[in-house]
């Protein structure tokens, strides 16, 4: 799939069905293009000071699908995603030490040797999962030149002012004219209730002031000169420079976590509009929500949290064994991306055993032969109608949890004509290997995974000598003990399939 230049001479006629739920009108809406064919979107990247956590996969994940998705219907998709190397303190606020730069002290390191050991360690976690690079990856310390004209752009505008070698925006000021909270809900005077005194907030001429600019004292490791003197971006200017760069002033999508929607999406509405005066500089915010583990917010105090390398691996204490990376892919598309998400050793194996099913009813459809129609035999179902079906999943807000329910719909056909009870034309054929083409591979971005050699082909080797235990007992006439060995093995969730060219096996 080559997602940056789709091969659709035209849109699809099923792009127009497309609705997205839009975290800023609590609503579903028709996606209607700024410039269609053309779209642009943009996803917050990761702070680079420590290895990938499940919650940025996640994250990931679903604007992969949602890129995925939107490049199959024939758009040409400008996908930005950011890689945050500067700026973002310890806290998520104003005040403390730049997570980069404090990494880096410890370490006793570079600051970008940090950024670059952390970034590679990203990238390698987005192929393992088969997550598609984006359009553009821009850095914000590749960007210092733009947020500084942005800030100028502000305090021109009457929406910042300098303090001591900062700059702050004027939350109350900007909130005369304009709707700040409107994303997440919040009101003004809750939150100023809600703010608490922190070091520096005597420079504010209000707490919910929040800054452009810091400037930087000696120990500070990352630091630029500026207008205002030595200093360094605060975190949340730095998407708004990047994702109006590169897509315009006003521009289609804006994705990121549940947990970014405040202060960090908040803020970046208030300075492109502070900055450019756009009323609705993004027409459709997408907010992937978190993850659970056995039902509790995962987090490293609660001991619960683990990084994707323990996931495959099973190396730690409260997994039972390890789960390949399309396992983890499959088990989070198993839910919808604005839900919660909860890990669990159940839940992760009734994944494995729903992907093995997938994938096994995919395979066969590689050498499935078409069936024709007689006494007894079945007749397959309108397949037009399951890739209807599929496409109103995804034209649902991106519903992956109802496209892999139309899929499975699709592996009883296959099983099915492969054992002979239904019937099938060459033609029906070529629509199911389409459908799992496109919605499972382009679109769900699930591929066949090898054995390495491990468990997989012990079963397989297992499985082999059942199977010729039954056809023997079969051949023999032993119609008792071929009955016990096939019901056995149904009661591990293991089915049995007798075909014309020989007995197959999945899991149920």
């Amino acid at each position: 799939m080559d997602a940056q230049n789709p091969t659709e001479a035209a849109v699809s006629p099923f792009a127009t069905d497309l609705h997205i739920g839009n975290s800023l009108s609590r609503k579903k809406e028709r996606f209607v293009p700024l410039n269609s064919p053309y779209v642009g979107m943009y996803v917050c990247g990761p702070t680079v000071y420590s290895n990938v956590h499940l919650g940025n996969v996640r994250t990931f994940l679903t604007f992969d699908v949602v890129f995925r998705y939107l490049v199959h219907l024939g758009y040409r998709v400008r996908y930005v995603r950011n890689i945050t190397d500067v700026g973002h303190l310890t806290g998520d606020s104003d005040d403390g030490e730049d997570k980069i730069g404090k990494k880096a002290r410890l370490e006793n390191l570079e600051p970008m040797e940090v950024v670059q050991r952390y970034t590679n360690d990203f990238h390698d976690v987005m192929r393992v999962f088969n997550i598609l690079p984006p359009s553009i990856e821009p850095t914000a310390t590749g960007h210092i030149v733009e947020q500084i004209g942005m800030i100028e752009e502000i305090i021109a505008n009457g929406f910042a002012y300098e303090a001591n070698g900062s700059v702050y925006f004027n939350v109350r000021k900007f909130a005369e004219s304009h709707d700040y909270g409107a994303l997440s809900g919040r009101k003004i005077d809750e939150l100023q209730n809600q703010t608490r005194a922190l070091d520096g907030q005597d420079e504010k001429q209000d707490p919910l002031d929040f800054a452009l600019w810091k400037k930087a004292d000696d120990s500070h490791l990352m630091r630029w000169p500026s207008p205002w003197g030595i200093g360094f971006p605060g975190w949340h200017l730095e998407c708004s420079v990047m994702s109006t760069k590169y897509l315009g002033r006003t521009f289609d999508i804006h994705g990121g976590g549940m947990d970014l929607k405040f202060p960090h999406h908040e803020c970046e509405i208030a300075q492109n509009v502070g900055a450019h005066g756009e009323k609705n500089p993004v027409r459709y915010w997408i907010h992937g929500n978190m993850l659970t583990v056995n039902g509790r917010k995962m987090s490293k105090s609660e001991g619960n949290g683990f990084t994707p390398d323990e996931l495959i691996t099973g190396n730690h204490k409260l997994l039972e064994k390890g789960y390949s990376p399309m396992t983890v892919r499959f088990f989070m598309l198993q839910g919808h991306y604005a839900g919660t998400l909860d890990f669990s050793n159940p839940a992760l194996q009734a994944a494995e055993k729903g992907l093995e099913r997938l994938m096994s009813a995919w395979g066969l459809l590689a050498e499935l032969a078409p069936v024709e129609e007689a006494d007894g035999i079945e007749s397959a179902p309108d397949l037009d109608g399951l890739r209807d079906r599929a496409y109103a999943a995804m034209n649902d807000d991106f519903n992956t949890p109802i496209l892999i329910a139309v899929l499975y719909d699709a592996v009883k056909v296959v099983n099915s004509v492969a054992a002979g009870r239904m019937a099938l034309s060459a033609e029906g054929v070529e629509s199911l290997r389409s459908l799992f083409e496109v919605f499972g591979g382009d679109i769900l971005g699930l591929e066949q995974e090898t054995s390495t050699g491990g468990d997989d082909d012990r079963t397989d080797g297992l499985m082999g000598v059942l199977c010729d235990l039954r056809a023997e007992a079969k051949a023999n006439k032993d119609w008792a003990t071929a009955d016990l060995i096939r019901d056995r093995l149904a009661d591990m969730g293991v089915q049995i399939k007798d075909g014309k060219d020989g007995t197959s096996w999945t899991f149920d």
